[in-house]
């Protein structure tokens, strides 16, 4: 099953800041949206993406002073991304290699949208289910 698959169910709907937001603004934004990542985005184009993680990492550097400073000091770049057709097992093995928790979707070149970890396991658990459903169905059928 290819990523495609998740964004039809999930939508393309990104999150997304400025370069020039502050931290703070990021923040606001992670917490209102109930979600874990937010991309940047700098003349329509993703250049970086700001994480939890990165915030904290932040604030343990720079105390409350990391508050002011701008996602574009905070952001992780270049981005790794994936395509629409790549696979899902292929996602998964790219994030757990890099130890991200969110893949920007590209395809040729354009952004459609934003897949997260739980994403990918959740589709990966229905999956399994459909199958575990369809082998009862078999051999009860059988």
């Amino acid at each position: 099953m290819a990523i495609a698959s998740i964004l039809r169910g999930k939508g393309s709907d990104v999150a997304a800041v400025e370069p020039d937001s502050t931290i703070s603004e990021v923040v606001e934004r992670l917490v209102q949206r109930r979600i874990g990542a937010l991309l940047v985005i700098e003349l329509g184009e993703p250049v970086g993406i700001v994480s939890e993680r990165d915030v904290v990492r932040c604030l343990g550097l720079h105390g409350a002073e990391a508050l002011h400073m701008r996602a574009r000091d905070v952001m992780t770049a270049p981005l790794i991304t994936i395509s629409p057709d790549d696979s899902i097992p292929d996602a998964m093995e790219l994030m757990t290699d890099r130890r991200i928790r969110h893949l920007p979707v590209l395809d040729s070149g354009r952004l459609v949208g934003l897949v997260s970890i739980g994403d990918l396991v959740k589709r990966r658990i229905e999956e399994a289910e459909q199958e575990a459903s369809a082998l009862k169905d078999y051999i009860t059928t059988a």
